[in-house]
Parts: C-alpha cells; sequence; structure tokens
C-alpha cells in the first residue's frame, strides 16, 4: 500500500515543475505579443494568446496569432530540461499544440481524476504588466488533492504590490517587468493532508536546476485582531460587489489600507503571511469557477488558513466546472478568529445588503 507522505509526490513534483516552464512561456509572451494579441473574452475580459481554445484560433484572421503561439510554446518547450523536464525530441506541428489544446476539454465532476488549469489567472493585470497567476491544482473523487501557484510578478517585499499597482495606474504604456526590476517572483505549492505549504523563487532559464532548490516552508500570519489585519481586494471590479466587501470590513473593524492584487496572488499573498483576509462577493448571476480558486485554497489551507464559503461550509469543487451552491460568496483567512468574526458580519449584514 502507498504512503501516505508519498501519495500524489510525483504528481506534485512534475506539477511545479511544470508551472515553472509555464511561467517562463507567459513572461515571454508578455513582452512580445501582449501590444497586438489581446481580444476579449464573452464577459468582456482581456484574454491573452496564452490562454484560449481551439475556436479561437480557427478564425480566419487568426493565422499570424496561431503561428506566434505555435512558435512561443516550442521556444518553451526548448528549455524544458532546464527545468528537469524532457524536451520533445522534435519541434511541435500547428496541429499537434492544437491537438494538445483541444484535449481541455473536461467537465470535472465528482468522481475521477481532473487536473485544472488556469494559465494566466488575473489576464487584466497580465496585459497590464502586472499581478498575475499560472495556477494548476489536481482533483481526484472531487477533491482538491495538490495546488500549485506561480506568481512570476509577486515581489520580494510586500510593500511593493502596493506601488507595483500605482506604477501602472499612471503608465499609460505597457512595461513589462522583471524579476531584477521588482524582486523575483515565486511558486507556491502543497498537498492536501500535509500540514505544510511551500514556495520556491522562480527559477532562472540560464541554468539546470534542483528539485530542493530555494524551497522554504511558509505559514499564515498570525494576526487576529482585525484593527491589525490586512484585506486583499481586487483590482478589477467587474465581478465582485466592492460595496458589500467594503462595508462587511468596517463592520468587523479592519482599518489598514487594502492590498490592492490581481488574480489568485490574493491567496498567496495570505499563504504568505503578506495579508490576512480574502472575501469575494459576486455579483448577481456570476457563478465561480473552480480553476479560479482551486489551487490557491488548497495551498491556503496547507499553509494554516481557512477558506470557505460565506456559511462556512468547505468549497465543492465536486459539481464540475462551477462552484455550485456557493453560499453567497467566498471568505478566506489566516485564521479561525478572523474568520468566525467575518461570517458572523455576513449574517448579520445580509439583510441590508444590494447582492
Amino acid at each position: 500500500m502507498e504512503d501516505e507522505n508519498e501519495k500524489y509526490a510525483k504528481e506534485l513534483e512534475v506539477a511545479v515543475r511544470i508551472v515553472h516552464v509555464a511561467c517562463a512561456l507567459c513572461g515571454k509572451v508578455q513582452e512580445k505579443l501582449l501590444a497586438t494579441e489581446v481580444v476579449s473574452k464573452e464577459d468582456d475580459s482581456p484574454v491573452t494568446v496564452a490562454e484560449e481554445d481551439v475556436e479561437t484560433f480557427s478564425k480566419d484572421d487568426s493565422t499570424g496569432l496561431l503561428e506566434a503561439v505555435v512558435d512561443a510554446v516550442n521556444e518553451s518547450l526548448d528549455s524544458a530540461s532546464m527545468y528537469g523536464l524532457q524536451s520533445p525530441e522534435t519541434t511541435l506541428e500547428t496541429s499537434e499544440v492544437l491537438e494538445a489544446i483541444g484535449r481541455c476539454s473536461s467537465t470535472g465532476g465528482p468522481s475521477g481524476r481532473h487536473w485544472v488549469l488556469d494559465p494566466v489567472d488575473g489576464t487584466l493585470g497580465f496585459v497590464r504588466g502586472d499581478q498575475y497567476a499560472v495556477a494548476l491544482a489536481l482533483i481526484e473523487d472531487g477533491k482538491v488533492v495538490l495546488g500549485v501557484l506561480g506568481c512570476p510578478n509577486y515581489p520580494v517585499k510586500t510593500e511593493w504590490l502596493n506601488y507595483h499597482y500605482q506604477y501602472h495606474e499612471t503608465t499609460s504604456q505597457l512595461s513589462p517587468t522583471t524579476p531584477d526590476v521588482w524582486g523575483k517572483g515565486c511558486v507556491l505549492y502543497a498537498k492536501r493532508g500535509s500540514g505544510e505549504a511551500w514556495l520556491q523563487s522562480l527559477f532562472p532559464a540560464d541554468k539546470t536546476q534542483e528539485w530542493s532548490n530555494h524551497a522554504r516552508l511558509i505559514r499564515v500570519s498570525s494576526v487576529d485582531d482585525p484593527a491589525l489585519a490586512t484585506l486583499c481586494e481586487p483590482v478589477e471590479r467587474a465581478n465582485s460587489n466592492h460595496s458589500f466587501t467594503a462595508g462587511l470590513a468596517h463592520s468587523v473593524g479592519l482599518r489598514k489600507q487594502p492590498l490592492r492584487v490581481h488574480s489568485m496572488v490574493k491567496y498567496a499573498a495570505i499563504a504568505r503571511g503578506d495579508a490576512e483576509i480574502f472575501m469575494k462577493f459576486a455579483k448577481s448571476g456570476y457563478k465561480e469557477k473552480i480553476w479560479d480558486h482551486a489551487a490557491g485554497v488548497v495551498i491556503v489551507e496547507e499553509a494554516g488558513g481557512v477558506v470557505t464559503d460565506a456559511g462556512g461550509r468547505p468549497l465543492d469543487f465536486s459539481k464540475g466546472t462551477y462552484l455550485e451552491d456557493l453560499d453567497r460568496g467566498i471568505i478566506a483567512c489566516s485564521g479561525v478568529t478572523l474568520h468566525e468574526k467575518l461570517i458572523d458580519a455576513v449574517y448579520a449584514s445580509w439583510d441590508s445588503s444590494n447582492l
């Protein structure tokens, strides 16, 4: 019988290496293609060439876009061996790249094994050269068993997050960030039931790395006083009810300036101890997707944090591609004390909300 400590060990190792490669690929895409190769999703949010389905590349005017994607993929795979992965012996043809993209059609569910990928979580941040995440999780029989979160622009010093955002708000042109400017990016990962979450610096792509390099344990913050706690706040407002979140934050006594970041980097900030609270209450009609939360949830929980819906129930990843039956919203905290205060505040405030 497989030892519990060894269960999913190989899958986690490969997943971490793959996310390192994916982060390198996204960096190249960001630098070379963003100025011209941005289209729109159906919900009006931007989408990049790093995350789209085959239908997009089948349109008559997408030939140049498809060629750019194939070139970027092959360039990235050429460097895979530097991350301990086997590179293909030959260059991938366009049909092979499209076939690989086409395989990503699982609808999830309560049984079987499903890899859940968000190749660019936070496309608005990505387009601006700001925060975004590469998120990969493994769901088995409806439960998230491991998660990996690549944050290429997560700076070494927490205070640079707000400065980084303000810089891009006042800069009209895209100015791609690099680890040399903002501090190295990082990859966070965890395995369900281990009680451990880990962080590695993003590996430079100019030398072969060993698996154990640069990994360190991370834990959530020990702050449990709301007046001292930091709230992670989404930059984008399209799908979130910011007024209810702000009212809730005030009612429980949050006083510090919120940390405004794109994407699942908010989960990374909590797991790393840089913030204590993340809340999201979706506007009416919006359904949360599992790939926007799976990797971040398991990492925060294994780092010692708590993530539930606003009714205090664990998030259910067994219902397919959406978090069905979600009670009002999502609350992630560094500890039980803050979490209980927020749950109580939700019940006290909900009747007067405008959700």
